[in-house]
């Protein structure tokens, strides 16, 4: 079982993020999903440069 877990890990997250994205469409619409997505994106890119201004 772990085998074909890590065989095909990309393509699970692939599709778990794919569904995740699909509910928040149907929940509350396309562009309020599009905001969080959005300030998601700024969150991640402002750890990165937390984690590399301090290196």
């Amino acid at each position: 079982m772990t085998e074909l877990i890590k065989d095909y890990f990309w393509p699970l997250i692939g599709g778990i993020i794919g569904l995740l994205l699909a509910v928040l469409i149907i929940t509350f619409g396309f562009f309020k999903t599009l905001f969080v997505l959005i300030f998601m994106a700024i969150g991640i890119s402002a750890g990165y440069c937390m984690v590399d201004c301090n290196n």
